[in-house]
């Protein structure tokens, strides 16, 4: 038998010390990965000439707001919310629909819009778009384009039982000149 003229290598053999010693490694580079992450993309191009240095700030928290509702001895509930940068400043507003937490019926529905002043903690309410009284309920909210659309369920007359609104229709706020201007699409009314 001949012998071979180079010598054996140590490491053309593998063996358990060589597995643990890779596993370890590659455990230490996947925690490493978890901890620096890049930044979460986003849609929407900065503006403004600090716009790239600003943090986004996050929308108004409803719940944090007392709208005005007379509930009685029930509370006031936030049974849909929507938000988005309703007025062109680059801060997200939250349209709040709002109604008392009625134990029986269909209490109505009040639509409100809610901003954050820069470097105020607490969010205020700016304006009500549909006030309860007005016997309306929202069946969906969304904020498009910088408008507030919404589905809108209401009653035709009195002799209609208050469980069952038989009008939908749907409307559009848009901040314009300093405040919310409604226009409902063309055809949104049905019976």
């Amino acid at each position: 038998m001949q012998q071979n003229a180079l010598p054996e290598l140590a490491h053309t053999h593998t063996r358990p010390i060589h597995w643990v010693a890779t596993a370890t490694a590659l455990a230490g580079v996947v925690a490493l990965s978890s901890v620096f992450q890049p930044n979460a993309a986003t849609a929407a191009q900065p503006s403004g000439p600090d716009a790239g240095n600003r943090p986004a700030a996050a929308p108004p928290n409803p719940a944090r707001v007392d709208f005005p509702l007379e509930c009685g001895p029930v509370k006031a509930v936030v049974a849909k919310k929507a938000t988005g940068d309703l007025d062109g400043d680059g801060n997200p507003e939250t349209v709040a629909v709002v109604h008392c937490d009625s134990p029986m019926g269909t209490p109505p529905d009040g639509v409100y819009i809610l901003t954050r002043a820069a470097g105020a903690a607490e969010p205020r309410l700016v304006a009500t778009l549909v006030a309860p009284k007005d016997d309306i309920t929202v069946s969906d909210i969304a904020v498009r384009d910088g408008a507030v659309a919404a589905g809108l369920l209401r009653y035709s007359s009195q002799d209609v039982p208050r469980c069952c609104p038989d009008v939908n229709e749907k409307a559009e706020w848009r901040w314009k000149n300093g405040s919310f201007t409604r226009s409902t699409p063309a055809g949104a009314h049905s019976v």
